[in-house]
């Protein structure tokens, strides 16, 4: 997606919380805590992977994408399709989504990437860069 920026993925962290389940330090209970919320958004707007749950292995996980922004007022929050997000990039000047893996199963979920979207991307304040021809020289012009 064009307007996709300033991208953070949180999949160390979440190595670091399989590890610590893995090795006791963490009781697979304090993981598998999905609201009921989460999983019926998983239900109705989430997108299946072919990843499977790596606590049960029993389902694959969904992946549920939440967005938020000032220009969505009443429904920011709102859990929305994969497909929907190229419509809202294009509407809103910007918003910020949150991707969460979920297992319907055991109720397994984690934050695994974060990122703005939105049309702000596609303004350019800088000029494109450009050739210039001098007398005996070429001169660059343009971003640096």
């Amino acid at each position: 997606m064009r307007t996709q920026r300033q991208v953070v993925d949180y999949s160390l962290q979440k190595r670091a919380v399989l590890r610590d389940v893995r090795n006791g330090r963490i009781s697979p209970l304090e993981v598998c805590d999905a609201s009921p919320y989460l999983k019926n958004a998983a239900t109705f707007h989430g997108e299946p992977t072919d990843e499977r749950c790596p606590i049960c292995r029993r389902e694959n996980l969904t992946l549920v994408h939440y967005v938020y922004g000032d220009e969505l007022k009443q429904s920011a929050g709102q859990a929305h399709k994969a497909a929907e997000l190229p419509v809202l990039a294009m509407t809103l000047r910007e918003c910020q989504v949150f991707v969460v893996e979920v297992c319907r199963s055991c109720s397994w979920n984690h934050l695994i990437e974060r990122y703005a979207l939105g049309r702000d991307a596609l303004v350019d304040d800088e000029p494109p860069m450009q050739w210039k021809t001098g007398s005996d020289s070429h001169v660059w012009e343009g971003r640096r």
